[in-house]
């Protein structure tokens, strides 16, 4: 039991707001030298642990680029270029960047995020054009559209990804049912996963024509109720 004091010294860390560096860093510490290992071995460990999982620490580097680039006008810019586009709607927008989105996972490319793409584009583009066609939008579909903007990078992430025959979902699922005494292939996987995809893009974008169906009614009852 005395080898779980790092999970203790996280738990009271965590419950006294203590700096989360410094306490993961202390119960590391501790659990290596309550195992016997010596200093040495575990800075071994720990920059060993570091240096295979570096990749995942990749994202904390967008978020002050992201900030940088809303300082200094992003999304006003993303704003500006719908207004001079008064064809686009909300739900076009969001149908745009699903298929972009899922095309894009399709290929195994890496395109996209919720605080790389969405947040600072595609969420304020979505937001312009409701507010180019129906001038004041409340609060309450302004909020409906930033989930639907965050759910598209979901829906062309998740139902793209299988479509490439290498990607970890292909993978995973092979390597399952392997297991399970089922031989396939990762073709098989990609190619039964296509139609998947295209489903999911159609409902998708009918999806995104009601909402701004709804909106355009929402609004033009509004205005007529405003007029009279």
């Amino acid at each position: 039991m005395i080898k779980l004091i790092g999970v203790l010294i996280v738990i009271v860390g965590f419950a006294l707001k203590l700096d989360t560096l410094f306490v993961v860093i202390v119960s590391g510490l501790a659990t290596g030298l309550v195992a016997g290992m010596t200093p040495i071995e575990i800075l071994e460990v720990l920059g060993q642990s570091f240096v295979e999982t570096r990749y995942m620490t990749l994202f904390v580097l967008t978020l002050p680029v992201i900030g940088i680039c809303e300082r200094y006008g992003l999304k006003e810019k993303a704003v500006d270029l719908i207004k001079k586009s008064k064809t686009l709607t909300t739900g076009k927008i969001l149908s745009l960047y699903l298929l972009i989105r899922e095309t894009a996972a399709a290929l195994s490319v890496r395109l996209g995020g919720h605080p790389q793409f969405v947040r600072p584009l595609i969420e304020p583009m979505a937001q312009g054009a409701a507010t180019v066609k129906y001038q004041e939008v409340e609060e309450e579909d302004r909020e409906r559209i930033k989930g639907e903007a965050a759910a598209m990078e979901n829906f062309g992430n998740f139902f793209g990804q299988n479509v490439f025959i290498a990607s970890s979902g292909v993978l995973l699922i092979v390597g399952t049912l392997d297991k399970l005494g089922y031989k396939v292939s990762p073709v098989d996987v990609a190619k039964a996963s296509i139609p998947i995809a295209v489903i999911t893009f159609l409902i998708v974008v009918i999806k995104n024509q009601l909402m701004d169906k709804r909106l355009d009614i929402k609004y033009k009852n509004k205005r007529k109720g405003g007029t009279e």
